[in-house]
């Protein structure tokens, strides 16, 4: 369970750097608000999966799924350039992510 809660919370990490992007400085009053209820509801979640969950494994997968889920909404959506490079480690990271929980005890 605890598991899926920090997924949830990285999820919310990527709706809060989505949310940075369109609140163009904080001046946009919804992006602006859409951003403070994702980073709170993502500290919230990180806080509850650490309970559980050892601090490096939780932060690592957190800001692993931040991380990747920024990237590939950059690309999707932003025309964020694209290459094998760009790929490969992004590969690279869920590669690690995983490994990361494979190897944790909780």
């Amino acid at each position: 369970m605890y598991w899926i809660i920090l997924i949830i919370a990285g999820l919310f990490e990527v709706g809060f750097t989505t949310c940075l992007k369109h609140s163009d400085n904080f001046t946009n009053v919804k992006w602006t608000l859409a951003f403070f209820v994702c980073i709170v509801c993502s500290f919230l979640l990180l806080n509850k999966a650490i309970q559980t969950i050892p601090l490096g494994t939780a932060y690592a997968v957190w800001t692993g799924i931040g991380a990747v889920g920024t990237v590939l909404i950059g690309i999707l959506f932003y025309k964020d350039p694209i290459d094998f490079w760009r790929i490969f480690f992004i590969v690279l990271l869920i590669g690690s992510i995983i490994g990361i929980k494979m190897v944790s005890k909780s």
